[in-house]
C-alpha cells in the first residue's frame, strides 16, 4: 500500500496513457474495414449453394426461415458496443491523465 501512496501519481499517469493509447489503437484498428470477413464469404458461398440445390432441384423445397438479419444486426450491435468501450477508455485515459497532471502536491 506504502508503494502505491508513494507512486501515486506516476502510476495514474501510466493507466491513463495505456488506456488512452489502448483506445486509439483499437478504435481505429477496428473500425475500418474494407474487405470481406471470413463470416460474411462462408454466408455468401452458403446461400450461393443452397440457390444451386434449389435451382437444380425439381421437387419443391419448403421454404428456408431467413435468418440473416439476426446476424445483421448482432454484428451491428456488436460494432457499436466496441465503438463505445473505445470511446470510453478514451475519456477514461484523459481523465487519468489530467488528474495526475492536476492533483496538488501534498507538503
Amino acid at each position: 500500500m506504502e508503494f502505491f501512496k508513494k507512486h501515486q501519481k506516476e502510476i495514474i499517469r501510466v493507466v491513463g496513457a495505456l488506456l488512452l493509447i489502448a483506445g486509439f489503437v483499437i478504435n481505429f484498428w477496428v473500425t475500418p474495414q474494407k474487405a470481406m470477413s471470413a463470416n460474411e464469404i462462408a454466408a455468401a458461398n452458403l446461400a450461393r449453394m443452397q440457390a444451386n440445390v434449389v435451382g437444380s432441384n425439381t421437387k419443391q423445397v419448403k421454404k428456408q426461415v431467413d435468418t440473416s438479419h439476426i446476424s445483421k444486426a448482432l454484428q451491428a450491435t456488436r460494432k457499436k458496443q466496441m465503438k463505445y468501450l473505445t470511446i470510453f477508455s478514451m475519456i477514461l485515459g484523459a481523465l487519468f491523465l489530467a488528474y495526475s497532471f492536476l492533483k496538488k502536491e501534498e507538503s
